[in-house]
């Protein structure tokens, strides 16, 4: 019917109506705009249309003739919705569409047309569907915005591990505009890193925390470490030791005040007890944060401070104490001192402030009051203060040399220190010790090392411990430190150079003299410092010095401090000490640790020699048999780490090596691969496998006509992977592949 012409009759408008009442309720609110109720109080009221003729009887329901009688609706004229449409009374704003020039469209109005109320129909629909549609394209344009993000992101991320360009990629990090997504340029960092070498780890971390605050904010930098333990699961698919690798960037993340320690807990909570996330977090907790000296262990387990040498360290040292004598801005002093972010090597600033002072008594006080300011602060802790005071006293001499008084002015620079109560004398060395040390004859000393070398030749012959403890104390009546250390660094260096018997009756002797451990601390120094000459003529210096440090800890001559007393001297990423320090941990880390390292040279107490070199042997051929033959790659690696042998994995680089020749196994060649990214077989001993490979290339040609040429390629591939070291080359002279002494 058109009702949109003529007059509607009275039959047709009370059917309308009926209709309208009995609509659903909410249908009605929901397109309800109107500010004001059809039927204010205060409004005129409309004239009441006239009843119809079954209305009269309407009371006590005995309308019996109207079409609506069974329905359950109210048929009163007056409108029965809430008041202001549901929106509030009087003095409140209306409802949330509410606008003064739209009203509602009341049925009762005299000048009401019922295509007014179909019309209205129409917009209020249309404007619904604009709104649905504008919900819907702005969903899209999201998602369509995030994929762009993500592809942008992992551009930056490889343009970064390329040019190490923080700052150009703090720019463009901005320039996408889209902070809300930093989230994910954190967790495809990190994620990325975990998938490569210890260069790019560091680099991530050395992002995460120049990016911090300044250009990510810190809820994306917590979101984004959340979604990486979420993912932990995917990670350990493709990298084995992932969990590990994330805890250690979680450890270091706390370290560098980028996620707060309680960031640990909240997750523990939110994680799934079954997740892999749930084990990073107790690895983070307990191998990393809960260790003594966990932050200088952190900060240097993956090379850091990668860009700075000793000595641009010290020129920064040097710098930032010249510039605060003349300004005094204690503050700006402190920030610069922690923006070195080197806290194992604070004790060159509390060194070269002291000689500063003891060179320019004007800046005495000055200089002084700075260490007391960073010593109360905990800038510098006492462990570092300390260090720095006892070089002094152990170069005091030196110094008198070129400034006159220098013992008295730095006993009057220990007794102000101990007066305002920021340093502690009884942590430092003695003055008069140190001079009794300085006077020994030189003779004295070159007596005792000839006398030392035949006291140990003897006892390699004999094994009486009784018999060099008497010597020893006739020979050093005083106990004095340096002949003590000259012994330890003796006896370790010829014992290197014999077989594993005399190394195991090395470290016996070592526990039964009693040496006082800083004078076996001293020794070890001695022996790193003298590493590079001992290795022309020891080639595994660096895996015999860690097990003889790894052992010394495990017999209870020096404690974990003591290692990182040593470790803290030789911190340069690609010195002989730093990796002597890191292997002797990493040999301490194991699984059963203790026993293996007791073992490893056939001692230990016990009637049970340790591994004979066949026996490791034959253990590394079927092991590789069996992986080759289709075994399981985890279950491989563990048993090269049960060996707990790790300075004989060349051995395993030379048989898997040997059987790819052979039968041209990619699987071993991926499995070595796997090894170096572990970590699980160091460069030094990949090296050596290929230089042993290269020995053997003419036996093996025998069986391989083309074992040479095959090698050749391989030598290629590994050196595009990084696995080997400059030292090698195959071309040299003839299969000659080392030129630091050993083949």
């Amino acid at each position: 019917m058109d009702f949109t012409a003529g007059k509607l009759s009275n039959e047709h408008k009370e059917q309308f109506r009926s209709a309208s009442e009995s609509a659903d309720p909410l249908t009605v609110s929901a397109l309800q705009i109107s500010p004001k109720s059809p039927r204010s109080p205060k409004s005129p009221k409309s004239p009441k249309s006239p009843r119809s003729p079954g209305d009269r009887h309407s009371k006590h329901g005995s309308d019996r003739g109207s079409p609506l009688k069974h329905k359950k609706n109210s048929h009163s004229p007056r409108d029965g919705r809430p008041k202001k449409g549901g929106c509030g009374g009087k003095g409140t704003w209306g409802g949330l569409m509410d606008t003064d020039d739209v009203h509602a469209i009341d049925p009762n109005d005299p000048n009401y047309t019922s295509s007014e109320e179909v019309t209205d129909l129409n917009c209020r629909n249309n404007l619904l569907q604009k709104c649905r549609d504008t919900e819907r394209t702005s969903t899209k344009d999201m998602v369509a915005a995030f994929e762009e993000y993500k592809k942008k992101a992992i551009i930056l991320v490889e343009e970064y591990f390329q040019n190490d360009d923080i700052t150009s990629t703090a720019n463009e990090l901005r320039e996408l505009g889209m902070s809300c997504y930093d989230f994910y340029f954190i967790k495809k960092l990190v994620s990325m890193a975990m998938d490569r070498h210890d260069k790019e780890k560091e680099m991530a971390a050395v992002l995460l925390s120049a990016l911090y605050a300044e250009v990510i904010k810190p809820q994306q930098v917590y979101k984004g470490f959340s979604k990486l333990l979420e993912s932990a699961d995917d990670f350990i698919v493709d990298i084995p030791d992932a969990i590990d690798i994330l805890a250690l960037f979680i450890a270091r993340a706390v370290v560098d005040d980028i996620l707060p320690p309680a960031f640990l807990a909240k997750a523990n909570s939110s994680l799934p007890k079954d997740s892999k996330g749930i084990e990073v977090i107790k690895r983070a907790e307990k191998s990393y944060l809960s260790a003594p000296l966990h932050a200088e262990i952190i900060e240097r387990r993956w090379g850091g401070s990668k860009n700075k040498t000793v000595e641009d360290v010290k020129d920064k040292i040097n710098n930032l104490l010249i510039e605060y004598v003349v300004s005094g801005e204690k503050n700006e002093a402190c920030r610069c001192i922690n923006d070195l972010n080197m806290r194992f090597f604070h004790h060159e600033i509390v060194k070269r402030a002291i000689i500063m002072a003891m060179e320019k008594q004007q800046a005495e006080s000055r200089l002084l009051d700075l260490l007391k300011k960073t010593t109360e602060e905990g800038l510098i802790n006492s462990s570092q203060l300390s260090k720095g005071f006892n070089r002094i006293i152990d170069n005091i001499d030196d110094l008198s040399l070129d400034i006159p008084n220098a013992r008295m002015i730095f006993q009057s620079i220990i007794s102000k220190g101990a007066s305002e109560g920021w340093l502690c004398i009884s942590s430092l060395k003695s003055l008069s010790t140190q001079l009794e040390k300085q006077e020994i004859d030189e003779k004295l000393v070159k007596e005792f090392k000839l006398k030392a070398q035949s006291m140990i030749k003897e006892y390699f012959l004999s094994g009486d411990i009784e018999e060099v403890s008497r010597i020893l104390e006739s020979e050093n009546s005083s106990c004095l430190a340096e002949l003590n250390a000259i012994f330890v660094k003796k006896l370790i260096t010829l014992a290197m150079d014999r077989k594993n018997r005399e190394k195991e009756m090395a470290s016996v002797l070592l526990s039964s003299v009693c040496f006082p451990a800083d004078d076996v601390v001293n020794g070890f120094v001695m022996l790193i410092e003298a590493a590079d000459d001992t290795a022309l003529d020891i080639p595994i210096v660096v895996e015999d010095l860690a097990m003889f440090l790894a052992r010394a800890e495990v017999d209870e001559v020096l404690t974990p401090q003591h290692m990182e007393e040593i470790g803290s001297q030789f911190f340069e990423p690609n010195s002989i000490g730093n990796k002597v320090v890191l292997m002797a941990k990493s040999l301490l880390k194991g699984r059963l640790s203790g026993e293996r390292i007791l073992r490893c040279w056939g001692g230990g107490g016990s009637s049970t020699n340790g591994w004979a070199i066949e026996d490791v042997k034959d253990k590394i051929r079927k092991l590789l048999e069996e992986f080759e033959s289709g075994g399981d790659a985890k279950e491989a690696y563990r048993c090269i780490k049960d060996l707990g042998m790790p300075f004989f994995h060349h051995e395993v680089v030379k048989k898997s090596l040997v059987i790819i020749i052979e039968k041209k196994s990619e699987r071993l060649w991926g499995f070595l691969k796997e090894c170096f990214s572990m970590g699980l077989i160091t460069m030094y001993q990949m090296t050596k496998g290929f230089a042993r490979v290269a020995e053997s290339l003419d036996d093996l040609a025998l069986d391989v006509p083309d074992a040479e040429k095959q090698f050749k390629v391989y030598v290629e591939r590994a050196e595009a992977e990084g696995w080997l070291d400059s030292t090698f080359s195959f071309n040299r002279l003839g299969h000659n592949s080392m030129e630091n002494g050993f083949c």
